[in-house]
């Protein structure tokens, strides 16, 4: 049956009465915009042939986990105490664990040191909501006091660090970073501040996030690149990437639903670790998606990342899409063998004769690293159109702040949030497009798995391609690290790789950045 054309205005005030909605003209122009959109993504996923056996993702689990036995250390490198406290601040999780495990720096002195960082800079990058000063002092002492017993709990024990503020942290304010929300506070302890708390790791700060997880600006303004003070920091995990860039935590925990670990870690030159969905849990952690969100670390180094996936891997009964899979580390700082799929349409895509010199060079590392490279093309699903997941989900998740008139205009005002014209389009996604977009999801996620098999990672531009957003969709993880620098801002890449893998991943990530030295090189924040 051929599709007639809407009578875009009459059918959107038949809309708004049908839902009981009267909307002022900006923001109408607003959801319309959303509305025609949609309808081509309906339209996408008709078009899209499905086997009557495809079931939908309602609960979703890309794959079910493997087994094997899992380990974990840090590799031996020596390392010495910088002389200024600029340089200690810098220094990776790892470097500073070393530090301690030699007690030649205490963790009373280090969650000092940011918390005075995190003080005086945060209000700058607009990076920090809330310092939790008590409770870091308080942990930090604990863990001086198993650091001078040699009663060390692990490779984090005594390390600072900073949550994004969609985690829940018991006697602290969670704010998600929307104004509706800024004086909420939720008594439990997401699993993740749980796991890095019996890990021995600091808790110095709360994070600023884009208003209810979606881009860089919140209640308290945008938050800023400290590469560069002039653009912001990218969304929607913005807190944590400006802040382990600036040297204000040792390491930070982000989230990702659409690209919100990678591409704040693009932006500000940080290593971010996407895990598989389902290997953190998400218990305690603000839903916006709850078949896309995933939780992961953002560090300023691959060993950084591989300890604290670690600590908050795992099981976890209070989330019932999370799993056990095993995880070995540490790995070889060589690529023999190693087969690597050279994402061809993204990088293709690159005009820059620089940007490409600096893609080219990356090429070669790998090579000299003994890895052997393919040309690789992402599967030809409509994954933009399976995106309407997402609208869908966030718009049920926040529902209630429709009736509430006040909420609403502050997430548009102050917040520069997009949300309220999304969640109102979201009403009219029809629950069978809906579900045809969760039975789209497995095909796609063979579809990934088989154009996988002839390699064991995948590479990409680190700004975030159609490659990166389709991975999204199918759980499957990702590594965003330096790569180089373009007029003193960093150029990043993405590893991506199969479902489960973070072991494969982060070894790959790791060998390169063993080749390079371009994690070491931070920003100056007082410039």
């Amino acid at each position: 049956m051929a599709e007639s054309e809407p009578d875009w205005e009459a059918d959107f005030a038949a809309f708004e009465r049908l839902v009981g909605l009267s909307l002022p003209k900006a923001q109408r122009e607003k959801v319309l915009d959303r509305l025609k959109t949609n309808r081509k993504k309906f339209t996408q996923l008709r078009d899209t042939p499905l086997d009557f056996g495809a079931e939908p993702t309602t609960f979703f689990r890309p794959v079910d986990p493997p087994e094997g036995s899992s380990s974990f250390w840090l590799s031996e490198q020596a390392v010495d105490r910088p002389a200024e406290p600029d340089g200690l601040a810098f220094l990776s999780a790892a470097e500073h664990s070393r530090l301690i495990a030699a007690r030649e720096v205490s963790p009373v002195e280090l969650a000092r040191l940011y918390l005075d960082r995190l003080s005086n800079y945060g209000p700058k990058l607009k990076a920090l909501v809330t310092l939790t000063e008590d409770l870091a002092l308080q942990q930090a002492s604990a863990a001086e006091d198993r650091q001078m017993r040699d009663a060390r709990l692990g490779p984090l024990d005594g390390v600072p660090w900073g949550a994004k503020d969609l985690l829940a942290t018991r006697g602290y304010r969670t704010t998600w970073g929307a104004s509706p929300f800024k004086d909420q506070e939720i008594d439990i302890d997401a699993t993740v501040v749980e796991k890095l708390e019996a890990a021995g790791a600091v808790l110095v700060g709360k994070l600023s996030l884009g208003a209810l997880a979606s881009g860089p600006n919140w209640f308290g303004g945008s938050t800023r690149n400290p590469w560069n003070l002039e653009q912001d920091s990218s969304g929607s995990s913005a807190g944590p990437g400006a802040a382990t860039a600036a040297g204000l935590v040792g390491f930070s925990i982000g989230s990702e639903t659409q690209g919100s670990i990678t591409s704040p870690s693009n932006q500000c030159g940080v290593t971010g670790l996407r895990p598989t969905y389902g290997r953190v849990s998400r218990y305690g952690a603000m839903a916006l998606s709850w078949t896309m969100d995933k939780l992961g670390p953002m560090c300023r180094s691959v060993e950084d990342c591989a300890a604290v996936f670690d600590a908050i891997r795992g099981e976890d009964s209070r989330d019932p899409s999370s799993v056990d899979a095993p995880f070995a580390w540490p790995p070889s700082s060589e690529l023999e063998g190693v087969r690597i799929g050279m994402a061809v349409d993204s990088y293709d895509g690159i005009e820059e004769e620089p940007l490409k010199k600096v893609h080219e060079q990356v090429r070669e590392t790998l090579v000299d690293l003994g890895a052997e490279i393919g040309e690789w093309t992402a599967p030809d699903l409509p994954a933009s159109a399976i995106e309407i997941l997402l609208s869908a989900e966030a718009s049920a998740s926040f529902d209630s702040l429709l009736a509430d008139d006040k909420a609403i205009s502050d997430l548009v005002e102050t917040d520069k949030s997009n949300w309220p014209a999304s969640f109102i389009a979201a009403r009219a996604i029809p629950a069978v497009e809906y579900l045809r977009a969760l039975r789209s999801r497995r095909p796609l996620i063979d579809a990934w798995e088989a154009s996988l098999v002839p390699f064991d990672v995948i590479l990409s531009p680190g700004n975030g391609s159609r490659n990166l957003s389709g991975a999204n969709l199918t759980g499957h993880p990702a590594l965003t690290l330096k790569c180089g620098f373009l007029e003193e801002q960093p150029v990043s890449m993405t590893f991506v790789g199969h479902l489960h893998d973070e072991s494969g991943l982060l070894a790959a990530g790791f060998a390169y950045e063993s080749a390079t030295d371009w994690h070491k090189r931070h920003p100056s924040v007082d410039a």
